[in-house]
């Protein structure tokens, strides 16, 4: 197979979406635009990657530093449009030899599957090979002009196109694949002879007709191509996104009773078996094995939900929640870098910051894991089998043994022996008729004012 090697702008100003966050680094699924532009390409095969940021914007070229190096990142300065675009990329292809596919960060949808016959007609004898789109409304696309042959003439911008031309609803995506070498001998011809003064790539079409060679379009569903130029088009690709991850869920045997309600992101695991009720919220790193049931309005992120265990409603699951077989996890709790064992139960009104539950542990309702001193965090272990009673404070780090048990309204901060009782609130005291004479004080009080 043909090397591959991928081209991905990411150097707009994005002032539409009125946002100080750039526009490619806002998110759908709970990852970047950027990040999904780049996940395409490496199910693509592509062994070289590079992003084209601008000047303005250098959380871009450090985002992709972070996730791909130094040599992925090019500079196009000034922007001089799109052809400009992607010879700034020129140079960190110099020792590439291969297909190079031309896409678009502010495109979240596009997915391999999309752009991969591009690939297949570069390997049936296509020079330059064109994605395209059949438009529901065309309104002000290029339009693509194709022969019987299936050979692609020329894209006409809408401005240009007379009643004929504009009747045309095969669009142009701007996302293209052709050698290395000719794609940059191609856009070092292309004038900025136009009224913006700028560089396009669709002008590389022409040039490829003037030297008799062949140039293919293959079509894309429209909404694989949508971009993202404002909050509302970030919105709808989002809608689409999600209706997409959560089709496929039910199809591969989740029960979703309101799956329009719930939210998933990038990464969600959900097994075939699991039971997500409405309003649930996945941020990323959730995985749900088969038989868990996340109750309503529950929000989960970076957690590990085991087989069989019952999460909410209300409950929230922070990074490191991991939370064991059958194990019951209840309403207003929440869990943060804790290992829950098997069977073990929070059932209200708690929270548990670093540390573990132990197998068939009881969590009474008010426990605090008291984690942090305002420098640093401390573990809390509870054991096996312990009962901790409510409105418990563990003050860490600390350790309950394995069948221990702490009296309700105690605040412990001394390890309890296995099989112990901790007992840790001052003694009762009652003080005769003094409510009595405090109610009539304060009322004799009140009625003289």
């Amino acid at each position: 197979m043909t090397a591959r090697a991928a081209v991905i702008l990411a150097a707009g100003q994005g002032t539409r979406m009125r946002s100080p966050t750039p526009k490619v680094l806002h998110l759908m699924g709970g990852r970047t635009l950027l990040d999904h532009a780049i996940d395409a390409a490496q199910a693509l095969g592509c062994e070289k990657i590079v992003v084209v940021a601008g000047t303005h914007s250098p959380a871009v070229a450090d985002h992709v530093v972070k996730r791909l190096g130094k040599d992925a990142v090019a500079i196009q300065d000034p922007p001089l449009g799109t052809g400009h675009a992607v010879l700034a990329a020129r140079d960190a292809l110099a020792s590439f030899d291969g297909d190079v596919v031309v896409t678009y960060a502010d495109c979240p949808l596009l997915t391999a599957p999309s752009v991969a016959p591009l690939f297949d007609l570069r390997g049936k004898g296509t020079d330059v090979a064109v994605l395209g789109f059949v438009a529901h409304d065309p309104a002000e696309y290029g339009r693509l002009i194709i022969n019987p042959r299936g050979e692609l003439l020329r894209i006409v911008e809408a401005k240009e196109a007379d009643e004929t031309v504009r009747a045309v609803k095969q669009c142009n995506s701007g996302v293209l694949a052709a050698d290395r070498a000719l794609l940059f001998d191609l856009l070092s011809h292309v004038t900025n002879a136009n009224s913006k003064g700028e560089y396009y790539l669709t002008d590389v079409i022409g040039l490829v007709h003037g030297r008799e060679l062949l140039t293919r379009a293959v079509m894309a569903p429209e909404a694989a191509v949508q971009g993202v130029n404002s909050q509302a088009e970030l919105a709808a690709a989002e809608a689409i996104w999600q209706g997409l991850r959560r089709r496929e869920a039910l199809e591969a045997g989740v029960c979703m009773s309101a799956p329009h309600t719930v939210f998933l992101s990038w990464d969600t695991r959900l097994a075939p078996g699991a039971v997500v009720e409405p309003n649930v919220v996945f941020a990323p790193g959730v995985t749900v094995e088969a038989g868990a049931r996340i109750r309503a309005f529950s929000h989960l992120e970076g957690a590990h939900v085991r087989a069989g265990a019952v999460v909410g409603p209300y409950a929230r699951l922070r990074p490191g929640a991991d939370i064991g077989e059958d194990a019951h996890i209840g309403n207003f709790v929440e869990v943060k870098k804790v290992k829950v064992g098997k069977g073990a139960k929070a059932n209200h009104l708690s929270y548990l910051g670093d540390g573990s539950v132990g197998a068939g542990a009881n969590i009474g309702a008010g426990t605090i894991f008291c984690n942090y001193d305002g420098f640093e965090k401390f573990d809390t272990h509870v054991g096996a089998n312990a009962f901790i009673g409510s409105n418990t404070a563990l003050v860490a780090p600390v350790t309950v043994g394995e069948g221990a048990m702490t009296a309700s309204g105690s605040v412990i901060t001394r390890d309890v022996a296995p099989g112990d009782l901790a007992v840790g609130r001052a003694a009762q005291t009652e003080k005769s008729g003094w409510a009595t004479k405090f109610k009539a004080v304060k009322a004799a009080k009140k009625k003289a004012k």
